[in-house]
């Protein structure tokens, strides 16, 4: 790991290097990010020694350290792996990318080995407690985002995942955003045609489909909570297993033309979110997740999918502004390089009764852009301000209304 860690940390500070125009160097910055970020988390994984390496800080209101603790590490692995996922399944870009991203592969696929053997020190626990769902969900969702990763896992690799994944059945879901993640588990067995439960996808579709309350919003079970679940699980995962499902049936295509209009509206409602200065309204609940505040932002942009009102420079340069606020100030990581509890710097106080360690991992899935090559109009686009910017540097900006 040490010569790893001497070759690609100067390999990466080249590629910064190498980038003359602003535009690039946003796209070098994201990916000394994510180097750092997912770094101890998968390098340590694909040795077998996350558990002896990893420091589990867990919130000072925990209603169970010792159970928290044990989920602390499969939440760093799937959330950490959740937002690098469409980069790992691109393609081609500078040498130095290339090599980095060949690194991680090699990393991820003994990382996925390790996690789901019985008999590896860093076997995780996939059926309890009740929190394994979640981050298997996460997981899931990485290994849709990411066909690279499935069509390159040996055959006992590939058999120990299912045998991890069926396990989470016996999970009851919390009836709220919780369903989709059941769902989700069942559209990675769709995706990649293996025996999946339809009901199961099914009754979330339609469950949060009725808990739309206008506007591009959702109430996260039957009452309406003012935080960021939205963008954290609820509009990525419901579009993507909708998909899922109707790729294989046909039968989802009216729920599809809804999850449109509303991704759409609420993309624009995150773009407006970001202050001028790249901070923006701290408020709900799981705010350490720093940066996956904008997860649906992100996705959007990576899936090109976002709306014609927002041109990908600005919410390129928007999402780097929040990398920026949350990620450089100097107490974001341990002297050890593993990520404190916070939303700028170290705030243990900002944790909530099932934040760990493991938990503000999630902030990796502001990253999912790096999943477009250097050569996309969103990283190669002029710099351009985004809608804050532009209405408190007194400019004439046309107004925002509800499709409801």
């Amino acid at each position: 790991m040490n010569k790893l860690k001497l070759l690609l940390f100067p390999m990466l500070m080249a590629c910064t290097a190498a980038y003359s125009q602003k535009t690039a160097s946003d796209r070098a910055y994201w990916l000394q990010q994510m180097d750092k970020l997912a770094r101890p988390v998968l390098s340590h994984l694909a040795q077998d020694d996350l558990r002896k390496s990893m420091p589990v800080v867990v919130s000072k209101r925990s209603d169970n350290a010792a159970s928290r603790t044990q989920a602390s590490y499969l939440e760093a692995f799937g959330r950490t792996l959740c937002g690098l996922a469409p980069w790992l399944g691109g393609e081609g870009g500078p040498a130095m990318e290339v090599a980095l991203r060949s690194q991680y592969r090699t990393w991820v696929l003994q990382a996925i080995t390790h996690a789901t053997d019985p008999s590896a020190a860093d076997y995780m626990s996939w059926d309890s407690p009740g929190q394994a769902l979640v981050d298997a969900a996460f997981f899931a969702f990485a290994l849709v985002r990411c066909p690279w990763i499935w069509e390159h896992l040996d055959t006992a690799a590939r058999r120990q995942v299912v045998t991890a994944l069926v396990s989470t059945r016996k999970i009851k879901p919390g009836f709220n955003n919780w369903l989709l993640f059941s769902g989700m588990i069942e559209a990675f067995f769709c995706r990649y045609d293996l025996p999946y439960d339809e009901m199961r996808m099914d009754y979330a579709i339609r469950q949060v489909d009725h808990w739309y309350i206008g506007d591009g919003l959702y109430s996260d079970g039957p009452a309406y909570h003012n935080d960021y679940y939205n963008s954290f699980v609820i509009h990525p995962f419901l579009t993507a297993i909708t998909e899922i499902v109707h790729g294989k049936n046909g039968a989802y295509a009216p729920f599809l033309d809804k999850f449109k209009q509303r991704d759409e509206r609420y993309a624009l409602i995150q773009e407006r979110l970001v202050n001028p200065d790249g901070s923006y309204p701290v408020m709900g609940r799981s705010v350490i997740y720093r940066g996956a505040v904008f997860q649906h932002l992100a996705d959007m942009a990576w899936r090109k999918e976002l709306p014609a009102q927002l041109t990908p420079a600005q919410v390129r340069c928007a999402l780097t502004a929040v990398l920026h606020r949350t990620m450089d100030d100097p107490h974001t990581y341990t002297k050890d390089g593993w990520l404190n509890i916070g939303v700028v710097g170290s705030q243990p106080d900002q944790a909530d009764f099932y934040n760990t360690t493991g938990s503000g991992y999630l902030c990796a899935v502001i990253l999912l852009p790096l999943g477009l090559p250097d050569t996309d109009v969103f990283w190669s686009s002029p710099q351009a301000q985004w809608t804050a910017q532009k209405i408190w540097s007194g400019q004439d900006v046309s107004g925002d209304h509800s499709i409801d």
